[in-house]
């Protein structure tokens, strides 16, 4: 193992300190970064995620999706644990832990509603998740997305707190808003990934794709996702370290969420029969979110120093080291699923890194 691969954590840890540092020390830094955006998320954040999910989607067997998508078990809950149950529940935790700061709460929700597609590839690989079917799971969010998330961000801002008889708020995104965010951070690199494997195989075959070229462009995905984390921290640094209070209020439902999503996807994975690698999948892609969308849509909405931009800030500080730890988690319970065999088993990121991450 590579010494980035053995300290994986660590280094987390210290990247996303150096982006808080960098963007408390280093003035006007974050107000460079916002210049250079695309779909309102500045431009090295979205190089950051090709990058790291690159090398992941190169990776997918592309010929075995077919056993991934006519599997019920697995798509059905993930379409109501992602759709259904996760922007309720962050939305019922927004009120409860934020009702009278009504900026974070809607920034909240809106985080409740961007469901993940990006980095939830890195940690399923961490964690041996069913790589196959993180894919399907993925471009099946995608969809939703673009199609969904206005429905529903009208619904749990301006529909829904009426029936209760509490404040509403309007959210202003287009479809075609959404759609061009999925296209950058998933449809680049999917297709990228795709066309890899396609024309790496055709040339020299499987062997020597999985063996020869696989291996060096392995590690760019854990580099991504550490300049992504460096980058990220840096644009809201100044932010989150001059309200830190803000910050402890925002994060208390947020830790409370991801670890009811995940906890209850992998029960759940485990009650209808899953194995290790396809629950494990189910519960990093329901526990995620799209923070990258999130922050965009905030920021377009309502101004880059809005409580609600902020409030999609703290979402990957939290989410990053809670899912982490949660990657841990996950192989310490792998014992509690019977042995798929290896064939079903999906590799990590890193030969061997995720049981010692």
């Amino acid at each position: 193992m590579s010494f980035v691969d053995r300290y994986l954590a660590v280094w987390i840890l210290v990247s996303m300190a150096a982006g808080l540092g960098l963007g408390r020390l280093v003035p006007g830094l974050g107000d460079a970064l916002a210049k250079v955006t695309v779909t309102g998320v500045s431009l090295p954040i979205a190089l950051g995620l090709l990058v790291m999910m690159y090398p992941v989607l190169a990776k997918v067997r592309y010929d075995r999706l077919g056993t991934v998508t006519g599997d019920r078990r697995l798509l059905v809950p993930s379409l109501v644990l992602n759709w259904v149950l996760g922007p309720a529940l962050m939305f019922a935790l927004a009120w409860i832990f934020l009702p009278d700061l009504p900026e974070f709460r809607t920034g909240l929700i809106i985080v409740g509603l961007a469901r993940c597609i990006a980095m939830v590839v890195i940690w399923n690989d961490l964690a041996c998740g069913d790589r196959e079917a993180a894919a399907v799971l993925v471009a099946l969010n995608s969809v939703f997305q673009v199609f969904a998330f206005s429905l529903l961000g009208w619904f749990y801002l301006s529909v829904l707190p009426g029936w209760f008889g509490l404040e509403q708020t309007v959210l202003d995104v287009s479809v075609g808003e959404i759609a061009r965010s999925v296209l950058i951070f998933l449809g680049i690199p999917l297709a990228a990934g795709y066309l890899t494997r396609r024309l790496g195989e055709r040339a020299k075959g499987r062997i020597w794709y999985e063996t020869q070229l696989l291996p060096r462009i392995g590690p760019f995905a854990l580099y991504g996702l550490l300049f992504t984390i460096v980058v990220l921290f840096a644009l809201q640094g100044d932010a989150i370290t001059s309200q830190p209070f803000d910050v402890v209020r925002i994060a208390l439902p947020l830790l409370v969420y991801f670890a009811l999503m995940w906890a209850g996807s992998m029960a759940l994975g485990k009650a209808v029969g899953l194995d290790y690698p396809k629950a494990t999948t189910l519960a990093f892609t329901a526990a995620g979110n799209n923070f990258e969308l999130a922050i965009a849509v905030s920021i377009a909405t309502f101004g880059a120093t809005s409580g609600q931009a902020l409030a999609g800030v703290v979402g990957p500080l939290i989410e990053v080291p809670v899912l982490i730890g949660l990657v841990c988690v996950a192989l310490a319970a792998r014992r509690f699923f019977p042995d798929p065999g290896p064939s079903a088993a999906s590799p990590s990121v890193v030969p061997e890194g995720p049981s010692r991450v």
